[in-house]
């Protein structure tokens, strides 16, 4: 089973800055690129943060009010110092979220959900920036073809993994949705079929409903594919 890695979904040509670029260059930066967020290297191209609007957008919000009464009243002192800051490096989110190159879309989407961030710098065993991948990026397998992930399914799933005679069980697919229909050798086959179909890159979700265990038919449930 082929598993697409983030080296073909991610973007090569990413915008960097250093870590002593001014506020507004930074500025400048994700204007004319049109990003929301860019990665801060040191001078071996290495990643050591990175600067979102978000964090540029806390020096505005932390501008005081009349009276000299803190606009954002309660803010801890590390956030207070990056409100302050001026370079990329007294600005930027520190450690960056990071992806190799050769992770699956899987590992990078739980990474993603479990540190709640929107994209991820892709970078090699040195830590040097090769790239960076977003939540879009992710979302582009579910636009593979229904002919591709059948033929997947149907050739190294059942075929070639379970070992499965030709004609078993047959493969439908339509919008990503996957319905199986035929025979199995045994009912504890039947949770492995689905596991191993939803982890097929672009599959929605999996149906079993109209397979059976040899000639008696069995009642058996649909499953949804990979979030």
């Amino acid at each position: 089973m082929r598993r697409r890695r983030i080296e073909e979904l991610m973007t090569r040509e990413v915008v960097s800055v250093h870590g002593d670029a001014p506020f507004k260059e930074i500025v400048r930066a994700l204007t004319r690129h049109r990003v929301a967020a860019v990665p801060v290297v040191d001078e071996a191209d290495r990643v050591i943060g990175v600067v979102s609007e978000g964090d540029l957008l806390r020096k505005t919000a932390d501008r005081t009010a009349a009276g000299d009464v803190p606009a954002v009243p309660g803010l801890e002192a590390w956030e207070r110092a990056k409100a302050e800051g001026t370079r990329a490096e007294e600005l930027m989110s520190a450690p960056a979220v990071c992806a190799r190159p050769d992770w699956t879309v899987v590992e990078a989407a739980r990474l993603m959900e479990v540190q709640g961030v929107k994209r991820l710098v892709v970078v090699d065993a040195r830590d040097r920036l090769v790239g960076v991948v977003s939540r879009r990026d992710l979302l582009g397998v579910f636009l593979r073809d229904d002919d591709g992930i059948r033929r997947e399914i149907a050739e190294d799933v059942l075929g070639g993994t379970l070992g499965l005679a030709p004609g078993t069980v047959t493969v439908e697919v339509k919008e990503g949705r996957v319905e199986l229909c035929g025979t199995v050798p045994y009912r504890g086959l039947l949770p492995v079929i689905e596991r191993m179909c939803a982890t097929v890159d672009g599959v929605v979700s999996v149906s079993l409903t109209r397979l059976a265990e040899g000639t008696g038919d069995i009642t058996t449930r649909s499953g949804g594919g990979r979030s």
